[in-house]
């Protein structure tokens, strides 16, 4: 079995991700800014560090076979594809530098020049974290539903609201949502599955 740090632990997909990694036996490390109690993490460990700060990556990163990849900084005040970009850098340095032997990635679907701010950055974190030699799985996936992910929670609040709507011209984009259950499955896997 693999040690895993699994970072943006305190998320939607982290927090559901680490149970799972626990159950089928991995030893499992929950990156954190601040202090946690670990009973919270279902047998993981806490390890602290911040995404954009290196230094203590490289302290979380040690004795880790593989990294979770599930920072999100769209709720980040100021510019947030910089803020993006730097976690991302920051990451494969340190993934390089402590022996990490492989990166997963949760990103988002889209390809081309037409993408949104949000999707151009997801692309580019994925560039980025395969910038170095480390093997890096990337799974991509557009709306994963669940109780507590934003998406699940603003058609809900919409349903409830709104029973008939206008709506604007980009409802009509085609989607192609994922139960978070599955992702779940999917990136557990990806750790058991030196192919992905």
């Amino acid at each position: 079995m693999a040690e895993v740090l699994v970072t943006g632990a305190t998320g939607f997909i982290g927090s559901r991700l680490i149970p799972e990694l626990v159950a089928r036996g991995h030893r499992v490390h929950a990156l954190s800014r601040r202090p946690l109690d670990s009973a919270a993490f279902d047998g993981a460990d806490v390890r602290l560090g911040d995404a954009l700060d290196v230094r203590s990556l490289n302290r979380a990163m040690e004795g880790v076979d593989a990294v979770f990849y599930l920072i999100h900084s769209m709720s980040q005040d100021g510019d947030f594809e910089e803020t993006d970009r730097r976690a991302a850098q920051n990451t494969a340095d340190a993934a390089k530098a402590s022996g990490v032997q492989r990166i997963i990635y949760l990103g988002g679907l889209g390809e081309g020049s037409a993408l949104s701010h949000h999707l151009a950055s997801r692309a580019e974190v994925a560039d980025i974290l395969a910038s170095t030699a480390i093997p890096v799985t990337t799974l991509r996936a557009a709306i994963i539903l669940g109780a507590g992910g934003v998406s699940y929670e603003m058609l809900r609040y919409l349903v409830e609201r709104l029973p008939a709507m206008i709506t604007p011209r980009w409802v009509q984009t085609r989607c192609q949502p994922i139960a978070v259950r599955d992702v779940i499955q999917y990136l557990a896997g990806c750790v058991e599955n030196d192919e992905t």
